[in-house]
């Protein structure tokens, strides 16, 4: 770990460690220390630049959620340390809706929710990252349906004119990791899959995903076998069966006492002009970025499989670009 501080024994335990000790422990100054002064966070929902909002987003955060916790299920990370290290990190995440803030009067509701996280750091500081939030399981377990939500968040974010824009390639800003991660086995066949799959070839559901594959995906939606997959899947594609897929960075993984894993970050950006997961065809341009993490594995010997995959995008993001086009 040359470059980073001696406490942390490996990249997994500095992506956890530095998590915990900002959110949890209230370490939000450490923030200075391990986060670059022009930092670039792309979310699905914003496109910040600096650390100084990034200080101010987690104060928020806490405000409205005093007691969230995030546990770290996963680092699956490339690079060295002397060259910098991309991790994609899963947490999963509690809260409870205890004070007003961006998701409205408090509620009183117990929240769980995964994150999805590509983090760029080299010489102990990130300098670079995505950021995908579960807002659809958020918001419903709060209450609303992602398009309300979507529209609800324009109003009180000062209308169309001055809400605060989704991240697209409009508003995108270069940071300083330009690589695409690892050539990995594992990682290569996750890209193989979804890509086959934006490529409308959902027989390959059958052919690489274990029958018992638990798979989680946007809304909270905890689902499993050959039809969820395919469901989750079709419904994305279908939605935006023009628009263009593009695998953004692969990372495999073979770690002793874990399984091979991969995580692969995507988009698409196109139009909204088929019937799917977001309901009647607008028309209006959408751009969707997500994450997904898989665990492969053979169950019967030498039969190796999907066995566990976790897919995240902003449904409420997607919404609130449908809904600034359509009035």
């Amino acid at each position: 770990m040359q470059g980073f501080d001696p406490k942390f024994t490996d990249f997994p335990d500095y992506i956890i460690g530095i998590t915990k000790e900002i959110w949890e422990d209230r370490g939000i100054s450490t923030l200075h220390d391990y986060y670059a002064p022009d930092i670039v966070v792309r979310s699905p929902a914003s496109v910040v630049v600096g650390n100084q909002g990034v200080i101010a987003a987690t104060m928020a955060t806490l405000a409205e959620f005093p007691d969230r916790t995030l546990f770290g299920e996963d680092v699956i990370w490339s690079g060295t340390p002397d060259a910098g290290m991309l991790s994609s990190h899963r947490l999963h995440s509690t809260a409870t809706h205890a004070k007003p803030g961006i998701y409205g009067e408090p509620t009183g509701k117990k929240l769980h929710y995964r994150i999805l996280a590509d983090c760029h750091a080299i010489n102990n500081q990130i300098n670079d990252e995505w950021l995908i939030r579960d807002q659809g399981a958020i918001v419903r377990q709060l209450g609303w349906d992602p398009k309300d939500y979507a529209r609800d968040l324009i109003e009180r974010e000062g209308g169309p004119e001055n809400c605060v824009p989704p991240y697209t390639p409009a508003n995108e800003v270069a940071g300083p990791y330009k690589g695409t991660g690892n050539d990995n086995e594992w990682g290569q066949r996750l890209a193989d899959i979804i890509t086959r799959m934006m490529n409308a070839d959902f027989t390959v559901i059958p052919k690489e995903y274990d029958r018992a594959a638990n798979l989680c995906y946007p809304g909270g939606v905890e689902t499993l076998s050959f039809d969820g997959a395919d469901e989750f899947w079709m419904g994305l594609r279908a939605s935006f069966p023009n628009a263009e897929f593009k695998v953004q960075h692969v990372i495999g993984r073979d770690d002793p006492n874990m399984p091979p894993r991969a995580a692969i970050r995507w988009t698409l950006h196109g139009k909204h002009d088929g019937w799917g997961s977001f309901g009647t065809p607008t028309g209006k341009e959408v751009f969707v970025l997500g994450i997904t993490q898989a665990e492969f594995g053979a169950l019967i010997g030498g039969d190796v499989r999907l066995r566990r995959e976790w897919t995240l995008f902003d449904e409420t993001s997607v919404w609130k670009q449908i809904l600034l086009q359509t009035g």
